[in-house]
């Protein structure tokens, strides 16, 4: 769960005017980055983030679960995202198979001879997030938006569940789609020579074998640990003998922790005029709960 919300919601309770200004600025911040990676264009973004927090806004101070916070705000999100001009134009559903976001032979031999840096040491430059913005818009929006809720909003399986009303094995599924087609994403960027510092490689082809395969169908489930003890056991053997799977593994956790460096952030001026025109509407609510709470006691 995002550390935002959780503060915003502890601002909130101390019901003072610096305080809740602060907390609007922490879900100003929160939606408008949500929004950049799952629209991708400035625009969609702010005008997703302002009709948010104006919904959002008389609903806050009822409020007392950061969880139940987090997961009622991000749906709201998730849906105006969806419904916006350039989502809609964007949200034809298309299926990722596993085969090709698989890589052949020859790309997991080209992985062991790069050196690439290490998932730990992941610092985007501004080149390298535009590269990242490029590489997560070409995700179909149905996996696109696990992978944003999961890897780069910090969501739990549960709750990026609840807010696309999926099953969690469903989610699971569309969440290693996504950060293998990221993944891929960044290789055809890398060798076209448009992104620096992560050499990654990339193919449609057929998988190299059998049991390669079957590992990079549950890569995912692996790398979180959410993965059964026995084949967890029998991943870390074939890891242990196959090079090129650990390249391979090594890569695609970089690119997921590119997802999780990536961290837009609003013009603060343009902030800084919205909440005040956000407060007088927050107070507003605020007291007509109070008229409400007092009626019901009378």
């Amino acid at each position: 769960m995002p550390q935002t919300v959780e503060q915003a919601l502890q601002l909130i309770r101390e019901n003072r005017p610096e305080s809740i200004n602060r907390a609007l600025a922490l879900l100003q911040n929160t939606v408008y980055s949500f929004s950049m990676k799952v629209c991708g264009h400035p625009q969609d973004a702010e005008d997703t983030m302002q009709d948010v927090l104006l919904k959002s806004v008389p609903h806050l101070a009822k409020f007392d679960n950061p969880q139940a916070l987090t997961v009622w705000l991000y749906k709201v999100a998730r849906n105006r995202c969806i419904s916006s001009h350039r989502g809609s134009r964007l949200s034809r559903a298309k299926n990722l198979s596993l085969d090709e976001l698989m890589p052949d032979s020859r790309e997991l031999q080209e992985l062991l001879k790069s050196k690439a840096p290490s998932p730990e040491a992941v610092l985007l430059s501004s080149e390298a997030a535009e590269s990242l913005r490029l590489a997560v818009l070409k995700v179909p929006p149905q996996y696109r938006m696990a992978l944003v809720l999961h890897d780069m909003e910090e969501l739990s399986t549960a709750d990026v569940a609840k807010i696309m009303g999926l099953r969690e094995g469903t989610v699971r599924v569309r969440l290693h789609r996504a950060r293998l087609m990221v993944r891929q994403q960044l290789a055809k960027m890398s060798r076209a020579g448009r992104t620096t510092g992560l050499i990654l490689h990339a193919s449609a082809e057929a998988p190299r074998s059998q049991r390669c395969r079957r590992l990079f169908a549950a890569l995912s489930d692996y790398m979180d640990g959410v993965i059964d003890d026995a084949v967890c056991e029998e991943m870390d053997l074939h890891l242990n003998d196959c090079r090129p799977c650990q390249a391979f593994l090594s890569s695609l956790k970089n690119a997921v922790e590119q997802c999780r460096s990536y961290a837009p952030r609003y013009d603060s001026k343009r902030a800084d005029q919205l909440r005040r025109e956000l407060l007088p509407k927050y107070q507003q609510a605020v007291a007509a709960l109070g008229r409400k709470s007092q009626a019901i006691r009378n």
